[in-house]
């Protein structure tokens, strides 16, 4: 076993920070690195050491692998923690790291690669008893026989990019007319994103729910899972507000779910945290969907109900220590509820509105979490993912944790720039949400820009009438006497011309 003493999270932002502050709880010296545009961020200046890696652009700095491990080598840095996004999932980096004699805080270059294709790991599960989205097993190679099967299966079917995520290369056919149309639309956007334009074909959940399974996997073959994350309502197919434990799932799916996602895992060798994701349709039927090798943005909210610090688990694990936690000693205890804090603004289409924080204050109080990397006067950068924060709150049950939630949304005071606060509101109040009677549609089904504007009052309303009235009722004599000073001097004026 090693003892990392230095460690270089490459990364920036909210879950720069976040890591740093559990190595410094852990004794852990801290570097950060950071662009041009990141110069005078808070991750910077929490650090230990901080290094400027490039331009403002991450091609020519967050994503410099070899730029990175550069400076691991003459800071002497012993490991480096990815964070989420960036190079979090990139195999090739997780073996630079390896060759150079240091330490990836995540799973091997192996795991990454094969769950990095959904192909590849729907083929690496394919053994054990996990059931699968019916669908193509490989990548279509010929179109009339594509269309076949998704007669068969029946529509809708989803067009799928392999090496997708984030909802691109994502297409819905509902006929075998538009099939053609779709699947041109799906490569291309697969070959733009990802520079791999192979697609495969699954039977698409009419009112599906995205409910994923946090696990945790040493280094020894020890696998555990920390129960659900529920994170159905979204926005272009991407998590706006998530919450632990679901509210739907009963202690049996729980459990077979919990069972499937440590399969998925151990069909891949894996060590680390990571996330095996599955789409639920509304009789409770889940199906495998993909699994993600790394930390996730929601991962406060399993922090929440188990009390496990996963960041302090990876750092164990990446130093070759055996899990101490048995999947008997878990419970959930309480409810969380995160919510996404995007620089977006709900009623343009949650289109990006970066500009500068103008007011800044973050909510507090019992049971409020927030994980952030910015404060008052700071400039949201246009070159990276607009997330300003992610709000956490804890309750005894859901209920409280929603209050809570409501409560500090309306303490958060953010201004210079819109953001999902709003809308985020909306969702905590909308009956669907509410009742737990909600799924991926959420959006589309339920929200319109309309509904952010503000409400009238009904006293204010009815005093308003009342005053209308009354100012119409005190000017209609003034416009009669107005009326006949006219006549009267139209009178006088023939009497003059008389």
């Amino acid at each position: 076993m090693t003892t990392i003493k230095k460690l270089l999270v490459a990364n920036r932002g909210e879950i720069a920070l976040r890591v740093m502050r559990t190595c410094r709880e852990m004794g852990i010296k801290t570097v950060a690195i950071y662009s041009e545009a990141d110069r005078n961020a808070l991750h910077v200046r929490y650090a230990d050491e901080a290094v400027c890696v490039g331009p403002a652009a991450s091609a020519e700095s967050y994503l410099k692998g070899d730029v990175i491990i550069d400076v691991c080598k003459r800071l002497g840095v012993d490991a480096i923690h990815p964070g989420y996004g960036f190079l979090s999932e990139n195999a090739s980096f997780s073996q630079m790291v390896r060759d150079a004699g240091l330490i990836f805080v995540g799973p091997s270059p192996e795991s990454i690669e094969v769950m990095g294709s959904k192909l590849a790991a729907k083929a690496a599960v394919a053994t054990y008893n996990i059931p699968m989205v019916p669908g193509t097993p490989s990548a279509i190679a010929d179109r009339d026989e594509a269309k076949v099967i998704s007669a068969q299966i029946g529509y809708p079917v989803l067009i799928k990019a392999s090496a997708g995520g984030g909802g691109k290369g994502m297409r819905v056919v509902e006929n075998e007319a538009e099939f053609d149309e779709q699947m041109d639309r799906a490569v291309s956007e697969a070959l733009s994103a990802f520079g791999d334009g192979s697609v495969f074909i699954e039977k698409y959940v009419t009112s599906p729910r995205h409910i994923e399974i946090q696990v945790l996997g040493d280094q020894h073959g020890n696998i555990i899972h920390l129960f659900e994350r529920e994170c159905s309502v979204q926005r272009r197919h991407q998590k706006v507000v998530e919450e632990a434990p679901s509210a739907i799932l009963t202690p049996g799916i729980r459990a077979e779910m919990g069972r499937c996602a440590v399969d998925v895992a151990r069909a891949c060798g894996y060590y680390g945290a990571g996330t095996v994701e599955f789409i639920v349709d509304d009789q409770l039927n889940f199906y495998f969907l993909e699994m993600n090798t790394r930390l996730q943005v929601e991962h406060p909210v399993t922090e929440q109900i188990t009390g496990i610090d996963l960041v302090k688990q990876m750092i164990y694990i990446a130093e070759g220590k055996p899990l101490t936690i048995q999947q008997d000693d878990l419970q959930i205890k309480g409810h969380a509820v995160e919510v996404r804090v995007y620089a977006e603004d709900p009623a343009n289409n949650f289109l990006p509105d970066v500009g500068t924080l103008e007011t800044y204050v973050r909510p507090q109080g019992n049971g409020v979490r927030v994980d952030d990397g910015f404060e008052q006067g700071m400039e949201i950068p246009i070159y990276y993912d607009p997330m300003i924060a992610k709000l956490i709150t804890y309750g005894a049950d859901r209920e409280e944790a929603i209050q809570k939630m409501i409560r500090a949304i309306d303490e958060y005071q953010i201004t210079g720039v819109q953001t999902t606060l709003p809308f985020c509101r909306f969702v905590m109040e909308h009956e669907a949400f509410r009742s737990a009677n909600f799924d991926t549609r959420f959006v589309s089904l339920y929200f319109t820009p309309d509904v952010l504007k503000p409400a009238v009052d009904k006293a204010e309303e009815d005093l308003a009438a009342v005053l209308g009235a009354f100012l119409l009722d005190t000017q209609k004599p003034k416009q009669q006497t107005a009326v006949s000073a006219a006549q009267q001097r139209s009178r006088w004026k023939e009497r003059r011309l008389s």
